[in-house]
């Protein structure tokens, strides 16, 4: 005779397993916080000398020169953030255009290819970008900035004058100073395609994952596809759509190998889009383990903890915003 379900004895919530189950959660929670403290305990411990040395000065100095023992942060901060913010802006409409033909427009056997294909960017590694770029973007740039060179010698030598007098102008901005390829433009464009699929793939998913009856609705009421997308779709789901763009800043903020092997390295701000400077993330691993003294290896530490800094606001921030976007009921 079998005991009925409504009468049989069901486990107690404070059962061993239970509580074993909350311990291991519980330990592995700790953990998670253990290290984020340690790394910035260690962080901040191996940059003291630099922060005694130098303090707030070393956000707002641009001389980096190991020889001087002069360092300054500034250009690094700047270059980091041009590049990862101008990639984000040429990213973010490509990506969410290709999510949205492959969640409403293309058919299914043209849509788990593409998806796919996309998806497949973000595996590849850092170094096969930068070697990609090295030797097929490079050349094309540097025939471009060629190209300006010689159609505007007028303006070539006006802005060489105005750069020798400390100086810039607005079309001297977009005219290189030597045809080299290598510089802001093309870590640019590389770091574009490296966090494309970030935000292509999260807006792709949370797009098909908008209720029906939404899309529905809008139909019956005599919308078109473009009226259903924009005004039913996309505000259902901005929220997952923003977590994939901070989630693609996030990956271009802590770039490091093909960003190195393609901006120029270069402590300086760029004077032009086509210029040499260095990101945060470049110079830590071009100098790390060249850096012989003290305040050299400390000041470059110092970068680290800023990077680290930069990577916890910007996650920080994706958080609020996400909480914010999410409509309400489905938080």
């Amino acid at each position: 005779m079998t005991t009925p379900l409504s009468v049989r004895k069901r486990p107690s919530p404070n059962s061993k397993g239970d509580g074993v189950f909350r311990a291991v959660i519980l330990g592995l929670s700790l953990i998670i916080i253990l290290v984020f403290l340690m790394s910035v305990y260690l962080l901040a411990r191996d940059s003291l000398p630099a922060i005694r040395q130098f303090g707030l000065g070393f956000l707002t100095q641009t001389v980096w020169n190991p020889v001087t023992q002069k360092f300054g942060a500034a250009s690094m901060i700047a270059g980091t953030l041009i590049t990862s913010f101008a990639a984000l802006v040429i990213s973010v409409p490509l990506a969410l255009a290709s999510a949205i033909f492959v969640a409403e427009y293309a058919p299914k056997w043209l849509a788990n290819p593409v998806s796919y294909l996309v998806e497949l960017l973000a595996a590849v590694p850092s170094v096969v970008y930068g070697l990609w770029a090295l030797f097929a973007l490079k050349p094309i740039i540097q025939n471009f900035q060629l190209s300006l060179y010689t159609s505007q010698p007028d303006l070539v030598t006006r802005c060489a004058t105005l750069r020798a007098d400390g100086r810039n102008s607005f079309a001297c901005f977009f005219m290189p100073e030597a045809p080299v390829g290598l510089g802001l433009m093309l870590a640019v464009i590389i770091l574009t395609i490296m966090i494309l699929p970030y935000t292509a793939s999260v807006a792709r998913d949370v797009i098909r994952l908008v209720p029906g009856d939404q899309r529905e609705a809008m139909y019956a009421l005599g919308a078109t596809k473009w009226e259903v997308i924009s005004r039913a779709i996309l505000p259902f789901a901005r929220a997952g759509i923003t977590g994939g763009v901070i989630l693609a800043l996030g990956r271009a903020l802590g770039e490091t190998l093909a960003v190195a092997m393609v901006i120029g390295n270069v402590p300086e701000l760029p004077k032009t889009i086509w210029g040499s400077t260095a990101t945060m993330a470049s110079m830590i691993a071009n100098q790390f383990g060249d850096a012989q003294a003290q305040l050299h290896r400390s000041s470059i530490i110092e970068l680290g903890l800023l990077l680290f800094f930069v990577s916890v606001v910007v996650n920080y921030t994706a958080r609020l915003l996400i909480v914010r976007l999410t409509p309400k009921g489905i938080q």
